[in-house]
C-alpha cells in the first residue's frame, strides 16, 4: 500500500500537473492541432499555385499548338523536343549569354562591396553611422520606378545605355540596400572575441575583414547572393530602359525577360506557343536548379542569426 504525501496547501488538481485545470493540457494540444492543420493546408494551396503553372508552362513546351488549343492542362500524347531548339534559334540563346555575362559581373561586385559597407556600419562606430546606415535602408524602400528617368539620362550622359557595364552599375547600384540591410544583421551577430583576438595579433582590418570576419559570415553570404541572383535575372524593368539599341549600327544585347517578350513580337500574327514556353522553360530551369541546390544553406543564412 502506497501513502502518498500532500504538502501543505496542495490540491489534488495541482498534484496531479494540471495546476488547477485539469483540462489545460489537452486544450493547448488541440489548440495546437488546429494550427498545424491550417497551417498545413495553407502551405499545400500556396505550393500548388506555384507548381502548377510551371508544371504547366513545361507540358507545354513538349506539345504542339494544337494540342495545346485543345487542352492546356491535357498530358502530351507525343513528346517534341523541336520547341527548345526552334526557341534558341530564334535569340533565346544570344539572350541567355547575355544575361550571364552581367550577372557574373554584378553579383560578385554587390556582394563584395555590400559586405564591406556593412562590415563597416556593423563594427566601426563613427559619427554619422546610423545616417550611413538609414541611407541604405530608405534604397530598398524607394520604389525603381520613381528613378527611371533620372537614371535613363546619367546611365546615357556616361555614354553606357546599352553597355554591358552601364548595365552591371545600375545592377549593384539597385541591389547594395537590401545586401547591406541583410549582412548588416548579420555581422553584429558575430562573436566580437575573435575581432579582439585578431586585432591582438596585429591583423590589419583589411586582413582581419578577408580572413577572419568573412569566412564566418559565409551562410548569409551564400543567402544574400541567391537572392540577388534570383532579383536580378528576373530583373524586366531596368534592362527595357537601359538595354536599348541607340542606333541602326548599335547590336541588340537584350537580356533574358527581354528576349521573351521579343520572342513573342517575332511570332506576329503566326502561332507558336510551344516556342514560347519552351523559351519560359529555359529562363527558368537555371534559377530553379540554385534555388533547390542551395536551399539549406539559404535556410542556414536566414536562421543563423537568430540561433546566436
Amino acid at each position: 500500500m502506497t501513502t502518498v504525501v500532500k504538502a501543505p496547501g496542495e490540491s489534488a488538481a495541482e498534484r496531479s500537473g494540471g495546476g488547477g485545470r485539469p483540462d489545460g493540457g489537452g486544450r493547448a494540444r488541440s489548440e495546437g492541432t488546429v494550427l498545424n492543420v491550417f497551417s498545413h493546408g495553407f502551405l499545400a494551396v500556396w505550393a500548388v499555385l506555384i507548381v502548377l503553372p510551371l508544371v504547366w508552362l513545361a507540358l507545354g513546351s513538349f506539345k504542339t499548338d494544337s494540342q495545346i488549343g485543345a487542352s492546356a492542362l491535357s498530358w502530351p500524347t507525343n513528346w517534341h523536343f523541336d520547341a527548345f531548339g526552334r526557341a534558341w534559334d530564334k535569340g533565346i540563346g544570344g539572350y541567355f549569354g547575355h544575361t550571364l555575362v552581367v550577372l557574373a559581373f554584378s553579383v560578385p561586385l554587390t556582394m563584395l562591396l555590400g559586405s564591406m559597407a556593412a562590415y563597416v556600419l556593423a563594427r566601426y562606430p563613427f559619427p554619422g553611422n546610423r545616417v550611413v546606415y538609414y541611407f541604405f535602408v530608405s534604397g530598398a524602400m524607394f520604389p525603381v520606378f520613381l528613378a527611371l528617368v533620372p537614371l535613363f539620362f546619367m546611365v546615357k550622359r556616361l555614354d553606357m545605355l546599352n553597355t554591358y557595364q552601364g548595365l552591371i552599375l545600375v545592377y549593384v547600384a539597385y541591389s547594395m540596400p537590401f545586401t547591406v540591410f541583410f549582412m548588416h544583421s548579420f555581422f553584429r551577430t558575430l562573436p566580437t572575441a575573435v575581432h579582439e583576438a585578431a586585432v591582438i595579433d596585429g591583423a590589419s582590418d583589411t586582413r582581419i575583414f578577408f580572413q577572419v570576419m568573412l569566412p564566418m559570415a559565409k551562410p548569409g553570404l551564400i543567402s544574400v547572393g541567391i537572392f540577388n541572383v534570383l532579383g536580378q535575372w528576373n530583373q524586366y524593368i531596368l534592362p527595357s530602359v537601359l538595354m536599348q539599341p541607340q542606333s541602326g549600327s548599335d547590336p541588340e544585347r537584350y537580356m533574358l525577360t527581354q528576349g521573351l517578350i521579343q520572342l513573342q513580337y517575332q511570332m506576329g500574327y503566326e502561332t507558336d506557343l510551344p516556342v514560347l514556353f519552351a523559351g519560359v522553360t529555359i529562363a527558368m530551369i537555371p534559377m530553379l536548379v540554385v534555388y533547390l541546390s542551395f536551399q539549406r544553406q539559404i535556410q542556414a543564412g536566414l536562421t543563423s542569426a537568430t540561433l546566436k
